[in-house]
């Protein structure tokens, strides 16, 4: 009777250990003895691929930590998928990552849209997130325990790029081209309460979905409406057809673009030179390409060694930027790993500076930087500092 007992009680406690699930498992593994599974998603195909560089770039960063020997023993096992820019194409993705592959954390993952259909996956799961792609609001307010921002909000990134066109442009007839989701909405809105504050308004706002490819008629809006400067919230496929759509209407206004497209090197390759022809501006979050420092000598001298075909380009350095916490954690904890303990020292960063912006963060506060600088692009794809690093006087999201 005894053994029959025994019996049935190790049977239940099979069952048992079957029906737990491989998510909370792999939240609270993500590593053995041997390596650290890390991943990210990112658009490889489809629209939105010139952003798919951040996830190759962030490869780089762990292949140079694996050829360094690692991280107190551990090799750094990096896992990507493309989503192509497609919410519900990220949630599979992720998903397998995290319950097949048994990840320890993510960094980056382009996208506002495709942040936010995996946030609450890996907020219930106790995944870290370092840092999703994208400045919108909702990544960083209300607080999420497990997602540090390295992207300046889009309220800061708009409000800071609204001052400057107003200001520096003179500009009263400023037109808004957005992308109609998180990401054009939030900076749309921050436009709007820049210039109210300003006793001016925006003389035409004209949305456009992620996938439309004809953009005459949006050009042709902004072109009636009479507006001498533009800014824009869109994709890189998106930004090269409007200013080639604007050449053919006959029309010139001053495009000024989010940090997203900061690439001057790639948008001037996809808009057969026009992008320096047409002396673009845009924000920046991260030191110029060409800067003699000597982590990114560091860099740019591994990425010929070990990924020769890349660009060495800002996509592609976003990459490195969303890994450099997450690594600077890991080397931190020390061979006692667990997601608490690095969530501890992601926690105490202070005044940490890579190749990216200067970050601090706090158990109550995981924003991204308050601070933009803005960039022009010059003759040959140079990237010219006009103005250095500002912030946003008037930001409407509590501190």
């Amino acid at each position: 009777m005894n053994l029959r007992k025994t019996l049935l009680v190790m049977l239940l406690a099979v069952i048992v250990l079957c029906f737990v699930t491989p998510a909370s498992y792999a939240a609270e593994k993500g590593f053995d003895d041997k390596e650290i599974r890390i991943g990210q998603w990112g658009p490889q195909t489809g629209p939105a691929a010139p952003w798919g560089s951040v996830a190759r770039g962030s490869k780089l960063l762990f292949d140079i930590v694996n050829e360094e020997g690692g991280i107190h023993g551990r090799q750094i096992k990096y896992f990507i998928r493309d989503d192509q820019y497609n919410p519900s194409q990220t949630k599979l993705g992720v998903k397998e990552l995290v319950e097949r592959k048994g990840v320890f954390a993510f960094v980056g993952g382009v996208g506002s849209a495709c942040g936010l259909a995996v946030k609450d996956y890996l907020l219930k799961n106790k995944v870290i997130w370092v840092s999703p792609c994208t400045g919108a609001t909702e990544f960083f307010e209300p607080l999420n325990p497990y997602i540090w921002n390295i992207w300046p909000p889009y309220e800061n990134d708009a409000s800071i790029l609204t001052k400057y066109a107003a200001e520096k442009l003179n500009g009263d007839k400023i037109g808004f081209f957005y992308q109609n989701d998180a990401y054009g909405k939030d900076a749309l809105s921050s436009a709007q309460y820049r210039l109210k504050k300003m006793g001016k308004k925006l003389i035409e706002a004209v949305p456009v979905e992620p996938t439309e490819k004809d953009l005459t008629s949006q050009m042709a809006k902004l072109k009636a409406a009479g507006a001498e400067s533009i800014i824009a919230f869109i994709g890189p496929v998106q930004a090269a057809i409007a200013l080639k759509t604007c050449i053919t209407l006959d029309y010139h206004p001053q495009w000024l673009h989010s940090y997203n497209l900061s690439d001057y090197m790639l948008m001037n390759m996809i808009t057969g030179g026009l992008w320096a022809k047409e002396g673009v501006i845009t924000s920046g979050f991260t030191d110029p390409p060409e800067a003699n420092t000597p982590l990114m000598n560091k860099y740019r001298e591994a990425k010929k060694r070990l990924a020769p075909k890349e660009r060495w380009a800002i996509f592609y350095m976003a990459g490195i930027v969303v890994g450099e916490p997450l690594v600077w954690a890991l080397k931190e904890v020390g061979r006692d790993l667990s997601t608490e303990a690095v969530k501890q020292k992601l926690d105490s960063i202070k005044n940490f500076k890579g190749i990216g912006p200067t970050l601090t963060w706090t158990p109550d506060n995981h924003r991204g930087p308050d601070s933009i600088v803005i960039y022009q692009c010059g003759p040959n794809a140079e990237t010219i500092l006009l103005q250095d690093w500002t912030v946003n006087d008037i930001p409407r999201y509590n501190k």
